[in-house]
């Protein structure tokens, strides 16, 4: 046993040491908005634009998951992207410091379409109140011979930015599935050594001239880089389902983060070593033992942490100090237990298999009561939209579960090797007073 506990907290010790991350592929702990800093929106979905053959919840779902594509691509690390009631979305970016350009990513409908010069009876292009000339979308007869308009919703999936050869400026390289290369040829073939007119949510961002007849792809330009990397991830996670308002928005700066973990450690190691201290002077040579244990505790759960990966924010380092607490308390009535049973007479190692076997229930219904609070928490932090509360009850469950380990398994391994070495025999060493 006491292999198996130094090679698993060499294992841990390894995992939560940052030790040249990029050649091995390691990374530092996730951690949230609240400590990395990043954007914070929360946006309302207009339901009743929705097309009627889908539910509302088949519509937010859809917006959800190509809310989800466009994060993913765009490189966001551990994105929080939740359902808030029937129609609310929250959307937290940590790292995300341009609040701007992440409201341009995600809460654009992202709807394209071709359209075509709108013509007088004279063969030339109507002109507006306000000067500007008037298009009309571009339609053509599909596979099937009906009518469809030409949109954004035939493109495959593989949208890119490139950097034309000629101008040596950004564009957007598309490619259309087989229903829209149809499409595409007749419209192409009609408006040749004509413009036509590229439109993103009813906003003219590109009217090329057809140079040819145009079947299976093509390009959109008149963009800068960032408009056009933007563009490329929006093509690519499809149109939104229904329009979404910006109601809530928010920049959490890395200063502040930096600050609250800088202080919450310190409150962490604060508590640890008011702990260990108190545990040495009162039990003596089992409070050594618990130190040990504690400190093992503290790289297991670390590294647990950083394998699942869980995102650290405060209220689940809260969450972490806590479990200490437990983690202690479990030792407090295994060697109570001890002290009284060395009392009653029992020889040393008599009294600490019979300390841990007859702390083991309290230690055991405690634990499954703080389980079961820590569930209620994690359900009632996803039915309200309290992500905060979720952390808390994720890294407390983890915690009181790898506590009940290292009191039982790691602390009785301690205790065990040193009565059998008989290194300390007074029980005076243990608290105890004849």
């Amino acid at each position: 046993m006491l292999i198996f506990i130094i090679v698993l907290f060499g294992l841990a010790l390894w995992m939560i040491t940052p030790i040249d991350s990029e050649r091995l592929g390691r990374h530092g702990m996730q951690l949230g908005l609240d400590l990395k800093g990043g954007s914070h929106l929360v946006y309302e979905a207009d339901l009743s634009k929705k097309d009627p053959s889908q539910s509302d919840a088949d519509a937010m779902a859809g917006v959800i998951q190509k809310i989800e594509r466009r994060v993913n691509e765009y490189g966001v690390t551990e994105p929080l992207i939740q359902q808030l009631g029937t129609d609310r979305i929250l959307v937290q970016l940590p790292g995300v410091r341009d609040i701007n350009e992440a409201i341009r990513l995600l809460g654009q409908t992202a709807q394209l379409d071709f359209r075509e010069l709108k013509l007088g009876p004279d063969g030339k292009p109507v002109v507006n109140d306000k000067g500007e000339q008037e298009w009309v979308v571009a339609k053509a007869k599909g596979s099937d011979g009906q009518e469809k308009e030409l949109t954004g919703k035939y493109f495959k999936p593989n949208a890119q930015v490139v950097i034309s050869q000629q101008k040596n400026e950004p564009e957007v390289a598309f490619e259309w599935n087989s229903e829209g290369a149809v499409l595409f040829k007749q419209i192409t073939e009609r408006n040749l050594q004509k413009p036509l007119g590229i439109f993103l949510d009813d906003k003219l961002i590109s009217a090329p001239t057809v140079q040819a007849v145009i079947e299976d792809r093509g390009v959109i330009t008149g963009l800068t880089i960032n408009e056009a990397k933007t563009l490329a991830i929006q093509l690519n996670s499809g149109a939104l389902d229904v329009p979404l308002t910006i109601i809530q928005r928010s920049d959490v700066d890395a200063t502040l983060g930096a600050d609250s973990l800088q202080k919450s450690l310190i409150a962490g190691l604060i508590g640890l070593t008011l702990v260990i201290l108190f545990m040495i002077i009162y039990y003596r040579v089992p409070g050594v033992i618990a130190a040990i244990a504690l400190a093992i505790y503290a790289t297991l759960v670390l590294s647990v942490f950083k394998m699942i990966p869980v995102v650290l924010t405060l209220p689940g380092m809260a969450g972490f100090i806590v479990s200490i607490g437990m983690a202690v308390d479990a030792n407090v009535l295994i060697f109570e237990r001890i002290k009284e049973e060395l009392r009653s007479g029992k020889t040393l190692g008599a009294a600490v298999d019979a300390g841990f076997n007859r702390a083991w229930s309290a230690i055991r219904d405690s634990n499954i009561t703080t389980f079961i609070a820590c569930g209620v928490l994690y359900w009632l932090g996803g039915t309200l939209g309290a992500f905060m509360v979720r952390g808390f009850a994720v890294t407390l469950f983890i915690g009181v579960l790898l506590s009940m380990f290292t009191a039982i398994a790691v602390s009785r391994t301690f205790l065990r090797l040193l009565v059998a070495s008989h290194w300390v025999t007074s029980l005076r060493a243990y608290g105890v007073k004849r």
